[in-house]
């Protein structure tokens, strides 16, 4: 009997559905997630090559965007392909050890990339409040630091989940309502005392999206007074434009983390296709808008691009 409570049992595999209720569509649901993919793909590793590229890039600002372009490039192909596979070719199955290491690569790299956009914040609080101590302040080490800092932090906080789902006995089958592995789709499969996973799983998020978020308002609230300080109006200008793309970035980040948490509260009655929907959406917005949103506010990056296309035509 004792050894019966501590062994669990899981399924050898998972059955991934989709998008339930929307399985007769799948194949056309397809067609703008992977547009949307391809987009993610091509403009995030544009970005990656530009600013290996180009020496005169190798500077903080553009050292964090290439960190954002690597995890945006890594949670979209996390999940995207096994997505499109069940879309076109109904390949629902995944492995019980390949699910937990998509579960944990998701939301491993959605927490680095809030500590990146963190950091780019930060970055941009030195760059205005602190203009003469910008070299300085922003080096190489501190950089890398900050880099092995997010990616600890993540690891951290993400190592337990894989460890805690595999203790559990899962007797409601193997069909996840889902179409990637998220934590909570799976947590519901499972018999026994969930409670602890609920709640590290809601504490971390919470942890996570209120300080960060807290850290960049705050840096922002910095900014608007160091910017408002300024002499002339054409150098707030200035000022307020080398934050856009950065302000963007966040807005396409964490608007659907919002969207996503309001409507679990307010339409727990909805289908359950609309908050998978949001879900895909949250995971496809950010890395196919993030490289439009630097590529065409950033100088340095947008004549680059467009230096690229000369010399081709030419």
């Amino acid at each position: 009997m004792a050894a019966s409570n501590i062994t669990s049992t899981h399924p050898a595999a998972f059955l991934l559905v989709g998008i339930p209720g929307l399985e007769h569509l799948h194949v056309w649901i397809s067609i703008p997630f992977c547009f949307a993919y391809t987009l993610a793909l091509l403009g995030n590793c544009t970005l990656l090559f530009i600013i290996q590229a180009d020496a005169a890039l190798h500077e903080p600002m553009y050292l964090f965007l290439a960190m954002l372009a690597i995890i945006d490039l890594v949670l979209s192909s996390t999940t995207l392909p096994k997505m499109l596979a069940i879309f076109w070719f109904r390949d629902r199955e995944i492995n019980f050890y390949a699910c937990l290491v998509q579960m944990f690569f998701l939301h491993s790299f959605s927490i680095m990339e809030s500590a990146v956009l963190l950091a780019m914040a930060f970055d941009r609080y030195v760059a205005i409040c602190k203009p003469l101590h910008y070299s300085t302040i922003l080096t190489g080490p501190l950089i890398t630091k900050i880099g092995l800092a997010a990616v600890t932090r993540a690891v951290t906080l993400m190592t337990p989940l894989p460890f805690l789902l595999r203790r559990f006995h899962y007797c409601r089958g193997p069909v996840i309502a889902h179409c990637y592995c998220e934590h909570m789709a799976v947590v519901r499969l499972a018999c026994g005392d969930t409670r602890f996973n609920n709640i590290y799983g809601i504490a971390v998020a919470m942890f996570i999206v209120v300080l960060d978020l807290l850290f960049v308002i705050l840096s922002y609230i910095f900014i608007l007074q160091a910017v408002l300080q300024l002499a002339s109006q054409e150098a707030r200008y200035k000022a307020f434009g080398t934050c856009v793309s950065h302000v963007g970035a966040i807005l396409s980040t964490y608007t659907p983390v919002v969207i996503s948490s309001v409507m679990h509260r307010v339409a727990q009655r909805a289908a359950p296709h609309v908050h998978i929907l949001l879900a895909i959406f949250y995971l496809l917005f950010p890395p196919m808008v993030n490289p439009i949103i630097y590529g065409v506010k950033t100088k340095q990056i947008r004549d680059h691009v467009l230096s690229l296309f000369w010399r081709k035509n030419v």
